[in-house]
């Protein structure tokens, strides 16, 4: 028994309709005003270009290949409605390099996705599945695709190149990415990536012409002839405390009555709390952080600098605290081998690390071994490093407060109250306060054994914990609520620093603009160590003037971090928008052409330097 089905000209119709329906969802995530009549014009042609394709070449089995091109399409527009929820901008072919780390990270993908979003899916299970069902039941299916006339597919493949044209060419030159796709069309704007990116003429600046002194003038930096606090922590040893996904806003943070981060809030009652300090992370998140805080130089543009930069003999914080006579060692529960690490730290040149190997499994919590294992095994190597009789620098990674911030019941050290309860937020809060508390245990050792008095610690974050893209509404409530204002890109990658200094500090917020770059030439600074004949791209904070942090991630091309907002550029600097640090001096605080433009060569200095240092 056989059965005929006609569908005529008519699949051209449905998988199009099939296929704007996904796209419409897709900008509706991504894109601020959602879709809308450009989103046709902008999107179709490249579906129709595909189906004339398939039309003129594929003879037999043309549903078939249909229903892999609707397959393709929808995975790519669900990649990108994911992607964006957690970086904030579209992903691009370059993102494939790191997409075995997905599956390291299943929890925290999957916490981003909303259950409507599998809605994408169900035409494909449903176009697979008839027939299947038709095949059981009749045994024989004979599918007759009424062929197209090859005129009207010539006139439909021109018109789809013209406008996929059209839509290209005139957005080609904007600065952000994302104004970009949502000119061109999500599909255009791959096509495009892959493009420019091959016919790139990447123009390097001479070695000789990357200097220190170039550097200083487009951040604004002035020539200090006395520096403060020079030396003033010669001989001590170096601790420094990154924290996993820990923000600003969580010091003296209350809910209820109750702190969240006791531990914290009296290192900075009690220190210097750089308040005014930001994240400068790029696709490698926490291997970034630590790369920028031990080279003082910019994460790459597409990669992770772990990808990328590893190969090189990068200048570092552990190689030159190593010539003045330092034992170096990096702490950190993950597998090495995670973010590429093991070449991260033969470049960064660290004497020893310690990883999953040497912290085991025990107590799990997120990727390793939970913070108080972190902590208590690495006060007791610190310990023993001490008793060498020469000075230590040691970099501790925290990771138990991870996202999706899915702690064991076991390690809750607080109640929250109902309305955080099962929300992002909630979480987050309650797996700061546990990593606080494991931090607590730590900073009493370390005073307990007399390290504490004979070093240099700081603690920073190192990267942002509840992305503005990820939170729906009810979360977005929240965060208004814990502000007093909208939560936005200030408070999402303003991270804490606290420095320690036995001797130099005193309790005191400093409001100065810093980044992560910025900690290596603090650190020279305070150990006496000469940096006149390194390049690095941060400024001490203890001595500071005006400072620009270009934004490598998260947020489009031409984003900078100024002195008092956060700015980012539209199809050019003109149309950017500027979001102040204090929202009630939005006039006070715009970023400047200068500063934007200033930050751009920056980043063309630090691309070109690295790529011409000598190889490993």
């Amino acid at each position: 028994m056989g059965l005929l089905i006609r569908l005529g000209n008519r699949r051209f119709l449905l998988f199009t309709l099939l296929l704007l329906f996904k796209c419409c969802l897709a900008w509706f995530v991504v894109f601020e005003d959602g879709p809308s009549f450009m989103t046709m014009l902008t999107e179709i042609p490249f579906f129709w270009l595909v189906f004339c394709l398939i039309e003129w070449f594929a003879t037999k089995r043309k549903l078939l290949y249909y229903t892999i091109a609707n397959l393709f399409f929808t995975i790519l527009y669900f990649t990108v409605l994911m992607y964006y929820k957690y970086y904030g901008i579209i992903v691009t072919y370059h993102a494939l390099s790191q997409a075995d780390k997905v599956t390291k990270v299943g929890n925290s993908t999957y916490s981003l996705m909303d259950p409507y979003y599998l809605l994408i899916f169900i035409d494909i299970f449903v176009l697979i599945a008839i027939p299947i069902w038709l095949r059981v039941k009749t045994k024989k299916i004979h599918i007759n695709l009424k062929p197209i006339s090859k005129t009207a597919l010539s006139v439909v493949f021109l018109v789809s190149i013209v406008l996929c044209y059209f839509s290209i060419w005139p957005n080609r030159a904007s600065m952000n990415e994302n104004k970009q796709a949502e000119g061109m069309g999500i599909l255009n704007y791959e096509i495009y990536t892959i493009f420019a990116d091959s016919t790139e003429d990447t123009e390097l600046i001479e070695m000789e012409d990357i200097t220190q002194d170039e550097i200083d003038k487009l951040k604004g930096a002035q020539h200090i002839e006395e520096t403060k606090y020079y030396a003033a922590g010669k001989g001590k040893n170096v601790i420094i405390i990154q924290m996993e996904s820990f923000q600003n806003f969580l010091v003296g943070l209350e809910v209820d009555g109750k702190e969240v981060t006791p531990n914290m809030n009296k290192l900075a009652r009690e220190n210097f709390h750089f308040d005014s300090f930001y994240t400068m992370v790029g696709q490698g998140t926490t291997s970034d952080a630590e790369f920028v805080v031990n080279t003082s130089l910019y994460v790459p543009k597409h990669e992770a600098a772990t990808q990328k930069n590893v190969k090189k003999q990068l200048p570092s914080l552990p190689k030159l605290l190593s010539k003045e006579g330092y034992t170096t060692a990096t702490f950190h529960t993950n597998d090495v081998e995670f973010w590429n690490r093991r070449e991260l730290y033969s470049s960064l040149g660290w004497d020893r690390y310690y990883d999953k190997s040497f912290f085991g499994d025990e107590d799990h919590v997120a990727f390793g071994a939970s913070d108080e294992v972190l902590y208590k095994k690495t006060a007791a190597e610190l310990k023993k490093m001490s008793e060498n009789g020469k000075p230590f620098y040691a970099q501790i990674i925290s990771m138990s407060s991870h996202h999706p911030y899915n702690i064991p019941e076991s390690k809750y050290q607080m109640k929250l109250p109902d309305r955080l309860e099962d929300t992002l937020v909630g979480r987050y809060i309650r797996s700061q306060n546990y990593s606080d508390y494991a931090l607590g245990k730590f900073i009493d050792e370390l005073k307990q054994s007399g390290l504490w008095e004979n070093s240099i610690v700081l603690l920073y974050g190192d990267h942002q914990g509840l992305p503005v893209y990820s939170l729906d509404n009810k979360e977005r409530n929240l965060m208004e609520e814990i502000l007093g204002h909208e939560y936005g890109y200030p408070d999402m990658f303003n991270i804490p620093l606290i420095l320690s200094a036995p001797g130099v500090t005193y309790p005191a917020v400093i409001e100065e603009t810093g980044g992560q770059i910025d900690i290596l030439p603090t650190v020279a600074n305070l150990t006496g160590v000469s940096i006149a004949n390194q390049i690095h791209f941060g400024e001490d904070l203890l001595n500071p003037g005006p400072n620009v942090l270009p934004m490598r991630h998260f947020l489009p091309s031409g984003s900078i971090v100024a002195d008092a907002s956060v700015f980012v550029p539209g199809i050019s600097f003109e149309d950017g928008k500027n979001y102040p640090f204090d929202p009630l001096k939005e006039d006070e605080s715009k970023a400047t052409e200068q500063q934007y433009n200033n930050a751009l060569d920056l980043l063309s200095l630090s691309d070109s330097y690295v790529v011409q240092l000598p190889d490993k």
